[in-house]
């Protein structure tokens, strides 16, 4: 398990050597054909910000190399804001009084049939973290529906045994994210005092059940502001070379979640500026061609419009963060403010302009191989 590895490495440690970095470790980093751990340290380090422009052009060239002009679009869609866990950054937090809803099958199929008009092919299906209201029960009724109608189904919801994981992988979905949230293991506690989101090493370990039982892809992710980006970032890097070695049979995806508004708000203990998260962004495709990157709506539009050309692989749109918020209950409470509320064929058409393909399918299940 990755705990095993987790364990050889301390905070302090990693946060000293990342902000120790000098312009020439940046220099040799960048120079280097193959890039390491130490080198991804130097890239989002603060001796790396004279470096941004050419991090940039190297990152756009990678991003092409690998991916060529393309950017996916995918939907988040909101199955039930229930949830047993305190969070002191999350809107769906039990301590939050806020109505709570979980979608019925009639009211899932409205929301699918406008999410659909919008043009969408791939889904990422989310819920709060409620073992009793939305578990395993709940999602063998809802993912046949669901797979009904999408060619790629996501999944972020509660971490999960290995054999639920293998059931979750019979029924169709194709991929699991699952965020640390932080690794600075005392800070997480601080900010799950309750629920079994509470048990550190039982989410550290979550990728290696995943992997374990056969998903195809697994996305990995640190809540920017939580703690310390850049040594969240570090650890976030050590973890997907644990997971790339172990269980290379999977594809693995990075998101870059900022701290937002929401109901009981949390202010960003570490705050991470554009020009940083442009920095993060580039270093992660500079250390990794192969991974896919992320972007969601929490951004701003000037930011999501400027950044699809420097790394980021996969974007969502139009997106709704509450359940019901496509068509069935549009004023309900959100789990986080967006930024970016345009419309996904807006969307669409900025990448279209910037020289790209919005791509709605790159999936089919006739493609899987087992």
């Amino acid at each position: 398990m990755f705990s095993e590895s987790f364990n050889k490495y301390r905070w302090e440690a990693e946060q000293i050597s990342i902000y120790g970095k000098n312009a020439l470790d940046v220099e040799k980093a960048l120079s280097n054909i193959k890039r390491s751990y130490e080198d991804f340290k130097a890239l989002i380090s603060p001796a790396a910000t004279p470096f941004i422009e050419q991090m940039a052009q190297i990152s756009h060239r990678e991003t092409q190399k690998r991916f060529g002009k393309t950017i996916q679009l995918y939907a988040p869609l909101y199955l039930s804001n229930e949830c047993q866990n305190i969070c002191t950054y999350c809107g769906f937090s039990l301590d939050n009084k806020i109505p709570r809803k979980t979608l019925t099958t009639f009211e899932l199929l409205q929301e699918i049939d406008a999410i659909k008009q919008m043009g969408y092919q791939h889904i990422l299906l989310v819920t709060g973290e409620a073992q009793q209201m939305v578990g395993m029960d709940y999602f063998k009724k809802v993912l046949p529906i669901v797979k009904s109608h999408f060619a790629h189904v996501a999944m972020e919801v509660q971490p999960l045994d290995e054999h639920e994981y293998q059931e979750l992988h019979t029924l169709g979905v194709n991929t699991i994210l699952v965020y640390q949230e932080t690794y600075h293991q005392e800070d997480y506690k601080t900010h799950h005092p309750k629920g079994k989101k509470s048990n550190f090493y039982y989410r550290l370990e979550t990728p290696d059940r995943i992997g374990k039982a056969g998903i195809h892809k697994i996305g990995l992710g640190a809540l920017l502001g939580l703690d310390d980006w850049r040594t969240d970032s570090a650890f976030t890097a050590l973890h997907l070379l644990y997971l790339e070695k172990h269980y290379w049979k999977s594809r693995f995806s990075v998101s870059f979640p900022r701290l937002r508004p929401h109901a009981g708000g949390l202010v960003p203990k570490s705050i991470i500026t554009d020009a940083e998260l442009v920095q993060l962004i580039c270093a992660w495709r500079i250390f990794n061609s192969d991974i896919e990157l992320s972007m969601s709506t929490r951004e701003s539009w000037t930011f999501r419009d400027n950044i699809i050309k420097l790394g980021i692989t996969s974007i969502s749109a139009g997106s709704k963060t509450n359940p019901g918020g496509y068509a069935v209950e549009p004023e309900s409470l959100e789990q986080f403010e967006i930024d970016d509320s345009r419309s996904p064929s807006q969307i669409a058409r900025i990448i279209k302009e910037a020289g790209y393909d919005p791509i709605w399918k790159d999936w089919d299940a006739i493609l899987q191989t087992t």
